[in-house]
C-alpha cells in the first residue's frame, strides 16, 4: 500500500536524519523533494502547495533548527501535517437514536458499493448488530442475485422487491421492515452509472428525502487517483455527502485519493476497503494510515488481528507445547490457519515497524502462496507423521510430494525449518528458565 509514496518519502528522510545539522536550504530541497513524491503520487496540485508550505514553515523555525536531532524534527512535522490533512482522528459512523439507523451507499457502477455493502453488513454484524441489506439497485442486470448471494456468505438478511419496482419505494418498504424486525442498521445499495448525470442524482436525492439516511457514503475506488476526487465533488455537490469508503486501498501504489479526498472536500474518510475478502474492511485511521505511509509500521492495527484472529484457549496450549518441546506439525498447521485470518502476510509485515528497511533482496521476498504451500504438504500426511515428523523419509517423503504436488526438496525443506524453529523456541525456553532472559511472550498468550 502506498508503496511509490512511501519509498520516496523514506529516501528524503534518509538524507536529512543523516546530518546532524541542518541550514535552511536543506529543510528547502527536502520540501521540495516532498512536493514531487506528492504530485507522483497523483496527490491534487492545490493540497500538495498547501501541504508543503507548511511544512516548510514549521521545518525553518527555531525549535526544528535548533534541535539536537533536527531530521527527526523533521519528520514529526511532516507526520503531524499528514495526519492533519487525512483528518486528524477516526470518524465513527452515525447512529440514530431511534433504530433503524440507515446507510445509504452511493457511487458509480463498478466501484465496488455491492461487495463494499457486504463488507459493511459484515462489520455491523461483528459489533453485535442485525443489519439488513437492502437492493435498490434496479437497473443494472443480476445486481440483485450478487447482493443475496453476498448476503448469504456474511450471514445477513436481504430485502428486495424485485427488478421492476422503484427504488424509492423499495428503500421506504426497507426501513418500515427493519422497525418491525428489529433489524439495525439498514444498508442501501444503491444504483449507479457508468459516469454523473442527472437521472442518477435525482433518484438518490429523493431516496435521500424519503428515508433521510444518518449517513450518506460515497464508495470509491482509491486506485482511480484524482478521478475519485473529481467524482466525489460531484457526488458530494449533489448529496451532500457525510464521508467516504476508499476501496482497493491495499493495491493503491500511490495514495493520491486518501491523501487528496479530505482537504478537496472537507468529508472524512470513514472506512477503508483492504483487500477482496468480505471482513477487509476497516475504519480509516489516519494516524496509523500516516505511520504506514511514512514507513514507521502499525502495530495497533496488527493487535488488533491479532486479536481477533487468534484464540486464547489455543494460544495457552501452545505456549505449553513450545515449552515442553511437544510442539509438532499439527501444532505449526493450526498456527499457519490462525495466521492466514489476520491478512495477507505481505500486508501484514508492512504493520511491523521498521520492516521496509530491510530491503530484503528478491530472492527472500515474501511469497504468499508459500504458506499454501506449506499446508498441503502438511496435509498430505498422515496424523502419526504429522505427531512424528522424524518419521518422515524416503518413501515417506516422496509420497507426501506427490500427495500436495510439490517435490521431496521442498518437503525436505520445510522438515528441516520445522527442526529450527522447534530448537530455536527451547532455547529461548531453557535460557529464560535459568535467568538469561526475561520471561517470553509467545503469541497470544
Amino acid at each position: 500500500m502506498f508503496d511509490s509514496l512511501t519509498d520516496k518519502l523514506q529516501a528524503v528522510f534518509e538524507r536529512l536524519t543523516r546530518k546532524g545539522r541542518l541550514s535552511e536550504e536543506d529543510v528547502v530541497a527536502a520540501c521540495r523533494e516532498i512536493r514531487l513524491a506528492l504530485l507522483e503520487a497523483d496527490v491534487n496540485f492545490k493540497v500538495v502547495k498547501g501541504f508543503v508550505e507548511r511544512v516548510r514553515q514549521r521545518a525553518a523555525g527555531q525549535e526544528v533548527m535548533s534541535s539536537l536531532t533536527p531530521g527527526q524534527q523533521v519528520i514529526k512535522v511532516v507526520k503531524e501535517e499528514l495526519t492533519d490533512l487525512l483528518g486528524g482522528g477516526e470518524v465513527a459512523l452515525a447512529r440514530s437514536p431511534q433504530p433503524p439507523t440507515v446507510y445509504m451507499l452511493v457511487g458509480l457502477q463498478g466501484g465496488g458499493k455491492t461487495t463494499t455493502s457486504g463488507k459493511l453488513a459484515r462489520l455491523e454484524k461483528k459489533a453485535g448488530r442485525n443489519p439488513l441489506l437492502v437492493a435498490t439497485d434496479v437497473r443494472r442486470p443480476a445486481a440483485i442475485e450478487q447482493l443475496r448471494i453476498v448476503g448469504e456468505q456474511v450471514g445477513v438478511p436481504v430485502f428486495d422487491l424485485g427488478a421492476r419496482e422503484d427504488p424509492i419505494v423499495i428503500a421506504r418498504a426497507a426501513v418500515a421492515h427493519a422497525r418491525r424486525g428489529g433489524l439495525d442498521p439498514v444498508i442501501l445499495d444503491t444504483q449507479g452509472r457508468l459516469h454523473v448525470d442527472e437521472a442518477l442524482m435525482g433518484e438518490l436525492q429523493r431516496m435521500r428525502q424519503e428515508v433521510a439516511p444518518q449517513e450518506v457514503l460515497l464508495v470509491l475506488d482509491a486506485m482511480t487517483g484524482q478521478d475519485a476526487v473529481r467524482v466525489a465533488e460531484q457526488f458530494d455537490a449533489a448529496l451532500d455527502l457525510s464521508g467516504f469508503i476508499l476501496t482497493k486501498l491495499d493495491g493503491d501504489a500511490r495514495g493520491g485519493a486518501a491523501v487528496s479526498i479530505r482537504a478537496v472536500t472537507g468529508k472524512p474518510v470513514k472506512l477503508a476497503g483492504m483487500g477482496e475478502k468480505l471482513d477487509a474492511l476497516e475504519p480509516f485511521r489516519p494516524d496509523r494510515m500516516v505511520s504506514r505511509i511514512l514507513g514507521m509500521g502499525d502495530v495497533l492495527t496488527l493487535i488488533e488481528r491479532a486479536e481477533s484472529a487468534l484464540d486464547e484457549k489455543q494460544a495457552a496450549t501452545l505456549e505449553r507445547k513450545l515449552r515442553t518441546r511437544s510442539f509438532d506439525l499439527n501444532d505449526f498447521r493450526d498456527q499457519l490457519d490462525q495466521m492466514s485470518k489476520m491478512g495477507p502476510l505481505d500486508q501484514l509485515l508492512e504493520l511491523i515497524p521498521g520492516f521496509r528497511q530491510l530491503r530484503l533482496p528478491r530472492e527472500v521476498e515474501i511469497d504468499p502462496s508459500r504458506i499454501k504451500q506449506l499446508k498441503a504438504i502438511i496435509q498430505s500426511m498422515t496424523p502419526y507423521e504429522r505427531a512424528h515428523p522424524e518419521l518422515v523419509k524416503g518413501g515417506r517423503r516422496r509420497r507426501i510430494a506427490q500427495g500436495s504436488g510439490t517435490s521431496p526438496q521442498a518437503v525436505n525443506q520445510l522438515l528441516n525449518q520445522f527442526r529450527q524453529l522447534k530448537d530455536t523456541y527451547h532455547r529461548f525456553a531453557e535460557m529464560e528458565r535459568r535467568g538469561k532472559l526475561p520471561r517470553i511472550a509467545f503469541p497470544g498468550s
